[in-house]
């Protein structure tokens, strides 16, 4: 299964996602990333074992992030692994969802902010 969802404290969920992120793999990640985005605000997804990331995959991160984001929610990228970066960089995603190396940075970017 390429797809953990955990929940850290402050209500925080984090999907972890593995493996290869092609066609077969971005079918198994929709059904648990939809609910993850239509029922969460703080999430942080790690990508730390992802070898490949297709373009379902990046589309699946994009329509997770949107939906969190019009609930006024957080949603970050942990990790990613240098092939998988680069391909977030060139295609601009990072400039949608916030990519960090630091779980606690991550988390911390995600909490809401008091008020």
């Amino acid at each position: 299964m390429p797809i953990a969802i955990e929940d850290l404290p402050g209500d925080v969920t984090k999907l972890v996602l593995s493996g290869r992120i092609d066609i077969a793999g971005a079918q198994e990640i929709d059904m648990p990333m939809n609910v993850v985005a239509g029922s969460r605000r703080a999430v942080v997804i790690d990508l730390s074992a992802v070898e490949f990331m297709a373009s379902m995959g990046l589309r699946h991160l994009v329509v997770c992030a949107k939906s969190i984001f019009s609930k006024r929610g957080k949603v970050v990228l942990l990790s990613p692994q240098a092939p998988v970066e680069e391909v977030i960089r060139v295609s601009g995603i990072d400039t949608l969802i916030p990519v960090h190396t630091d779980e606690a940075e991550a988390v911390a970017a995600v909490q809401p902010t008091p008020g």
